[in-house]
């Protein structure tokens, strides 16, 4: 009997690959990574560097591949390859969300269009481009609001403004970062939406044929109020009320439905006020960075394995989350300059319900901080009876961290 094969779509440099190569690993799978650029040494024998700009090359040597060893599912990894894994799942005849759903989960402009079918709130939105009069601009648009790229992601871009002179700051800030990032570009697109005050919380899910299965809702203790919203603080079970969270689920499915987003794994981030549950974002890929290593399933099943099985068919029943609280914080980078070195990191692996700390950026070269920057230093995790005890030992492990950043000249320039 053939062992199964899944391909995995995705850039050599995500946090992703490792965690879902190891899943399939887990499940005596057989797997190939389509990256951009050369992965590591490790990969390279189940890999393939694909060039983006010669798409009937690379489906023609993965069409003889499936006819061979056939793929069971086609999944991206991050948002990066979403649209191209969705083209390669329709042409292999692999089960996919649509090309409509997938754009949606990406760009926040289509996401809000396809929304506005559901009787979800939504903050006042519209896109703009880079050539639109900004006196114009700051003219319309309700305050405080929220200027942010279309397709980016991990609050990258994100700046909110309280006035218009804080809005030309913002806008003539993010058109400067877009050119650097896309300089073949002519023009560049932007949302600008209506701040949506109040807590935030993240839901992580599967869609299940157009049903939400909710595996973990976390809290975000932090404020994300801006002007910048670098996210710290994730921690599971959520401690809002039943009602709440299952307001939240209803939500999330209703959203995830409008966007045509049917089987795979859900990532939103939602908002609570007085007012209403707004979905801020809504994505369909999992958690990012390494933050979904605070969840275990079953006898000790990852994420990453309930997606993986998921796809390829072999998902008969989700198994539940274990019962004990988890917490991840994504330690944030204080100032833009050349990483020298982290101190402390021994200390704070003393603090009681600390499981683990992984410094992911490497030593010696730049850093840089929202929202500009994409990354963050590393990861704190925590584990423990109590959200709020894992809370608190996030925190406390944290302030032992000693952080040195020096200066770099280009980049205070």
């Amino acid at each position: 009997m053939t062992t199964p094969c899944i391909l995995f779509v995705s850039t050599s440099s995500s946090y992703r690959n490792h965690a879902f190569i190891r899943a399939a690993q887990a499940l005596s799978m057989d797997w190939l990574l389509l990256c951009d650029t050369a992965v590591i040494a490790e990969y390279a024998n189940s890999s393939v560097v694909y060039n983006s700009n010669d798409y009937p090359a690379l489906i023609s040597a993965l069409t003889s591949r499936h006819q061979q060893h056939p793929f069971v599912s086609c999944m991206a990894l991050d948002d990066s390859g979403a649209h191209i894994a969705q083209q390669i799942a329709s042409d292999l005849g692999l089960p996919h969300n649509s090309a409509i759903a997938t754009e949606a989960a990406r760009n926040k402009y289509a996401m809000r269009l396809a929304l506005q079918t559901s009787d979800i709130p939504l903050p006042w939105f519209r896109r703009f481009v880079s050539s639109d009069d900004i006196a114009r601009i700051t003219a319309v648009v309700p305050y405080p609001c929220v200027i942010k790229p279309l397709e980016l992601n991990g609050s990258r871009g994100v700046m909110r403004a309280d006035t218009p002179a804080q809005l030309v700051i913002a806008h003539t800030r993010l058109l400067r970062m877009l050119a650097t990032l896309y300089p073949h570009h002519t023009e560049y697109e932007f949302l600008i939406e209506s701040f949506i005050p109040g807590n935030e919380v993240a839901l992580e899910a599967m869609m299940d044929n157009g049903v939400l299965i909710p595996l973990a809702l976390f809290d975000k203790p932090d404020p994300l109020d801006g002007p910048f919203f670098e996210e710290t603080i994730y921690v599971t079970p959520s401690r809002l009320p039943d009602a709440t969270q299952h307001t939240i689920y209803t939500i999330t499915q209703k959203s995830a439905l409008a966007i045509g987003l049917i089987n795979g794994p859900v990532h939103a981030e939602l908002r609570i006020n007085n007012d209403g549950i707004y979905i801020v974002e809504i994505a369909g890929r999992s958690i990012g960075g390494l933050c979904s290593q605070t969840l275990r399933f079953g006898s000790d099943e990852s994420l990453e394995m309930l997606i993986v099985r998921q796809a390829s068919g072999l998902l008969a029943t989700t198994p539940t989350r274990r019962l004990e609280a988890g917490g991840v914080m994504m330690i944030p980078i204080p100032t833009s300059g050349i990483l020298h070195q982290v101190n402390g990191v021994e200390s704070a692996l003393t603090v009681p319900l600390i499981e683990s700390i992984e410094i992911t950026s490497p030593l010696h070269q730049p850093i840089v901080t929202l929202p500009e920057g994409e990354s963050y230093l590393g990861f704190i995790f925590a584990r423990g009876q109590d959200p709020a005890a894992v809370e608190q030992a996030l925190r406390d492990a944290h302030a032992l961290l000693r952080i040195q950043i020096n200066p770099d000249i280009q980049l205070i320039a």
